[in-house]
C-alpha cells in the first residue's frame, strides 16, 4: 500500500518526537533514534517538516521496486557526521551514568555504547555501515583513555568517521510485519532505557554523581578548545534559553557570563552533594579533618568487609563498596570554585 502524504504529515504532528512518522513509513532505524532522543531533542523533529515529501516518496519507491545493494557509495553527508558523533557521545553518557560501576567498563561496555549509537545514525533511511569496523575503530581507540569520562569524546570521533568510511546503501529485504517490527523496537528501546531507569529511581545518589563528574569533566575539557567551548555552550544552554524565552524572567540579567555562571553553579551543586553523602557514608560531619575521615574508613571496611560478614554477604559488598566510594571523594582535594574557570 502506498504511503499518505496527509497521513504522514498528521502522524508527524501528533506523535512526531517518538518516530511514529518513521514508523508508518518503514523507517525502523530513524524510528527507534527519535524515541530515545525524542526527536532529535526537538530540533530534529522540526527540521523533518520539509523531509517529509522526500521520506514518502523514498518509502512508495522502496514498496514498488526491489532495493539493491551494489548501487555504489551514498555520498558523504556531514549531517550525518555530525548526528553519529552527537548520538555516540549520547549514548556513551547514558552508558556512564548506567553501567561505569560494572568492572571492565571502559574496555567493554562505554565503546560498544558508543559504537551502537554510532551504528543507529548510520543505519536512517536507505544507508548503512560495517559493522565490525565500527565497533573495531571503537574498541581501539577506549584503551587510550582508559577510565576518564572524556574518552566519550575520541571513540565517538573514531567510530563515526569508520562509519563514515564504510558508508553503503542497504542490502534488499523481504518485508516484515507489524508486530514483529515493534517486538524488536521494544526491546531495543527497553535495553537503552531500563537501566537508565534503575540507575536514577534505585541509585539516584550515585546518579547524580556520575552525572556531575562526567559533566565537571567536560566543562573543564572545553576550556582548551574556545571554538568547541562555545558550540558546548550553547548545547549545554539551549534548554534554559527556550525555558526564559517562554516564561520569561525579567530579574535575572541576560548576559553571556552571567548565564555560564548560573550552569555553572548548578553542575558545582552536585558536586557539593557529593561530598555531603559521601560524609553521610562514612558517619562524618562535614568539615572532618583527613585524620578523622582515614581513621573512620579504616574502621568501617573492618567492620563491613565481605570476608568478614559471610552470613550477609551481599549487605557487607554494598556497605563495603560504598565506604570505599565516599573515602576516594572525600581523599580528593576540593577545588576552590574558580579553579575551573
Amino acid at each position: 500500500m502506498a504511503k499518505g502524504l496527509l497521513l504522514t504529515y498528521a502522524l508527524w504532528a501528533v506523535g512526531g518526537p517518538a518516530g511514529l512518522h518513521h514508523l508508518y513509513l518503514g523507517r525502523d532505524s530513524h524510528a527507534l533514534l527519535w524515541m530515545l532522543t525524542l526527536g532529535g531533542g526537538g530540533v530534529g523533529w522540526l527540521w523533518e517538516f520539509w523531509k517529509l515529501p522526500s521520506f514518502v516518496a523514498q518509502a512508495n519507491r522502496a514498496q514498488g521496486q526491489r532495493q539493491s545493494s551494489g548501487r555504489g557509495t551514498p555520498p558523504l553527508s556531514l549531517i550525518r557526521f555530525a548526528a553519529q558523533m552527537i548520538v555516540g557521545i549520547y549514548f556513551g553518557l547514558v552508558a556512564l551514568i548506567s553501567f561505569s560501576f560494572m568492572a571492565n567498563f571502559y574496555i567493554v561496555g562505554l565503546p560498544l555504547a558508543i559504537g551502537l549509537g554510532v551504528l543507529l545514525v548510520a543505519a536512517v533511511g536507505n544507508q548503512t555501515s560495517d559493522f565490525k569496523n565500527t565497533l573495531g575503530a571503537a574498541f581501539l581507540t577506549s584503551p587510550l583513555f582508559y577510565g576518564r569520562p572524556i574518552a566519550i569524546l575520541p571513540i565517538s570521533l573514531a567510530a563515526s568517521i569508520t562509519a563514515q568510511k564504510h558508508r553503503r546503501y542497504k542490502a534488499s529485504f523481504g518485508s516484515e510485519t507489524l508486530s514483529v517490527r515493534l517486538y524488536r523496537l521494544g526491546l531495543a528501546y527497553l535495553a537503552f532505557t531500563g537501566p537508565l531507569a534503575y540507575s536514577a529511581l534505585c541509585n539516584t545518589a550515585a546518579t547524580l554523581s556520575y552525572v556531575a563528574e562526567t559533566l565537571d569533566s567536560f566543562l573543564s575539557w572545553f576550556s582548551f578548545f574556545p571554538l568547541l567551548g562555545r558550540l558546548m555552550e550553547s548545547v549545554l544552554l539551549l534548554p534554559y534559553r527556550v525555558w526564559r524565552l517562554l516564561v520569561g524572567d525579567p530579574g535575572f540579567s541576560s548576559t553571556y557570563f552571567q548565564e555560564w555562571e548560573k550552569l555553572y553553579e548548578f553542575v558545582r551543586s552536585f558536586q557539593d552533594e557529593k561530598r555531603q553523602l559521601a560524609y553521610q557514608a562514612l558517619g562524618l560531619s562535614e568539615g572532618a579533618t583527613n585524620e578523622e575521615v582515614h581513621r573512620r574508613y579504616r574502621e568501617l571496611v573492618k567492620i563491613w568487609h565481605p570476608d568478614h560478614n559471610r552470613h550477609q554477604t551481599e549487605e557487607a559488598q554494598r556497605h563495603f563498596l560504598e565506604i570505599q566510594a565516599a573515602y576516594e571523594v572525600l581523599s580528593q582535594p576540593r577545588k576552590p570554585r574558580g579553579s575551573s574557570r
